[in-house]
C-alpha cells in the first residue's frame, strides 16, 4: 500500500512544529519582560540620574523605537542572508546589551542599551513568527502565531514580579532588574542553536534540495514542498506591500497594529508611574491585579478568536477598549 503523502501546508502537527513555536515564545516573553522592567525600574532611575521627563520618555520608550526599526532592517535582512542566521543573532544582541546595562553611567547611554535591546527584539518579531509561519501547518498557523502575543503578556507580568521583589531603597537596585532580562536571553540563545533554515526561503534561493531535506527531517519522510513557492517570494521587496492589489489589507494592518500599541505601550511602560499619580505606588496588589487580568484577557482573546470571525473579533474588542478607554 502506497504511503499517504502530505503537502508542507497540510502536514500533522509534531514535535518540531511545537519546538519552533516554543522557541519563537521565547521572544515575545524577552520582549514583555524587558518592556516591563523599564518601567519598574524607571521609578528609580528618575531621582538617581535626576532625569527630566523628556529623558524619562526616551527611556521609557527607546526599546520600542528599536522594534520599529529592528524590524524593518534586519526582517528585510533575512530575506537576503536566511532566516536561521538573523534568528540566533537576534538574541545574542539582546543577551549582551542586556548585561551591559550593569555598567551604565547616565541615561545617553542606557538609551543606546535600551534602543539596540528593541533593535534585536524588532528584528526577531520579524523573523521569528516569519520561521514559524513558514513551517507551521495551514490548520494550526492562525492559532500558533496568535498565542504569541499570550506569552509577551507573561513575560511583561514576570518583569512586574522580579521587579518588586528587587526593588529596594539599595542604591542601583534598578542595575540588577534590568540585566535580568539577559536570563532569558540567553536560555533562548542556547535552545535556538541548531534550528534549521527555513525551506521556503532555500526555495526562494534555488537551492531546492537542501529545502526538501530539511522537511524530510523535521516534519516527515512522507511531506513535500510546494516548489512552485518560488513565484511568489522572489523578487518581493516593502514597495509591493502598497500594489493595488493589497494597499487596503497593508494600510489596515498598519493603522489596526499602531491602534493598539499607542495606548498598550504607553499605558503598561509607565504603569508604575500612572498607579503613583492615583496615589497606588506602594499597592503592589493593585498592579499584580492589572497583570492577573492582562494574562487572563489575552486567554479568552485567544479563544474567542477561534469561536469568532476574525472581523466581528476585531470590531468588537476595538470598541469595548474605545469606550473603556473614554471612561
Amino acid at each position: 500500500m502506497a504511503e499517504h503523502k502530505f503537502k508542507m501546508d497540510d502536514a500533522p502537527l509534531n514535535k518540531f512544529h511545537l519546538k519552533i513555536t516554543a522557541l519563537t515564545f521565547g521572544s515575545n516573553f524577552t520582549d514583555g519582560y524587558a518592556l516591563g522592567i523599564i518601567g519598574i525600574a524607571l521609578a528609580l532611575i528618575g531621582p538617581e540620574m535626576k532625569l527630566n521627563s523628556m529623558w524619562e520618555g526616551l527611556i521609557g520608550s527607546s526599546a520600542l523605537i528599536g522594534l520599529f526599526l529592528g524590524s524593518l532592517v534586519l526582517g528585510g535582512l533575512s530575506d537576503r542572508v536566511g532566516r536561521q542566521k538573523i534568528y540566533l543573532f537576534n538574541f545574542l544582541v539582546v543577551a549582551i546589551a542586556s548585561v551591559l546595562q550593569l555598567f551604565v553611567n547616565g541615561p545617553v547611554e542606557l538609551f543606546i542599551l535600551r534602543l539596540i535591546i528593541g533593535f534585536a527584539l524588532g528584528g526577531d518579531y520579524a523573523v521569528g513568527s516569519t520561521l514559524l509561519a513558514e513551517f507551521a501547518p495551514r490548520k494550526y498557523r492562525g492559532i500558533l502565531l496568535a498565542s504569541l502575543n499570550v506569552l509577551w503578556t507573561v513575560g511583561y507580568v514576570a518583569a512586574t514580579i522580579v521587579g518588586h521583589y528587587l526593588s529596594s531603597n539599595e542604591t542601583e537596585s534598578w542595575r540588577w532588574m534590568l540585566a535580568t532580562s539577559a536570563i532569558p536571553a540567553i536560555i533562548v540563545l542556547l535552545l535556538r542553536i541548531g534550528t534549521p533554515e527555513s525551506p521556503r526561503w532555500l526555495i526562494s534561493m534555488g537551492r531546492n534540495e537542501e529545502a526538501r531535506q530539511i522537511v524530510k527531517k523535521y516534519i516527515g519522510l512522507n511531506v513535500e514542498i510546494d516548489e512552485k513557492i518560488t513565484e511568489y517570494q522572489q523578487n518581493q521587496g516593502y514597495l509591493s506591500l502598497f500594489n493595488k492589489q493589497i494597499w487596503r489589507r497593508t494600510t489596515f494592518g498598519g493603522i489596526f497594529y499602531v491602534c493598539i500599541v499607542i495606548p498598550y505601550f504607553a499605558i503598561y511602560t509607565f504603569l508604575p508611574s500612572i498607579l503613583k499619580s492615583m496615589g497606588l505606588s506602594e499597592n503592589f496588589t493593585v498592579d499584580l491585579w492589572l497583570n492577573i487580568f492582562l494574562i487572563v484577557g489575552s486567554l479568552v482573546g485567544l479563544w474567542l478568536m477561534e469561536k469568532l470571525s476574525r472581523r466581528s473579533f476585531t470590531i468588537g474588542t476595538f470598541a469595548l477598549m474605545t469606550i473603556s478607554l473614554f471612561i
